[in-house]
């Protein structure tokens, strides 16, 4: 996979968490854990994005006994599972 050098700005206190989790050994650069807060960033906005297309499909179709707060719950729940959310 090709980088991309990127520049960012951060908060003091961001700034101190990221060299506490460096500190600890969770990460051997910053770039690494940005890179994983990305990646959980994108897949959490990805299960988001699962659940609303549920949620459309079945007021499309009609909800039938189900409410909407029914769908999301077994949405939610179906996401955890797989390990999504």
């Amino acid at each position: 996979m090709t980088m991309v050098k990127k520049s960012i700005t951060v908060t003091d206190r961001q700034e101190a968490w990221i060299q506490s989790q460096m500190a600890a050994g969770n990460y051997g650069t910053d770039s690494e854990l940005i890179r994983e807060a990305l990646r959980e960033k994108q897949l959490r906005m990805e299960g988001i994005e699962l659940i609303r297309a549920k949620l459309i499909q079945a007021e499309q179709n009609g909800f039938g006994e189900r409410t909407a707060e029914d769908i999301l719950a077994s949405s939610k729940e179906s996401l955890r599972r797989d390990g999504v959310l």
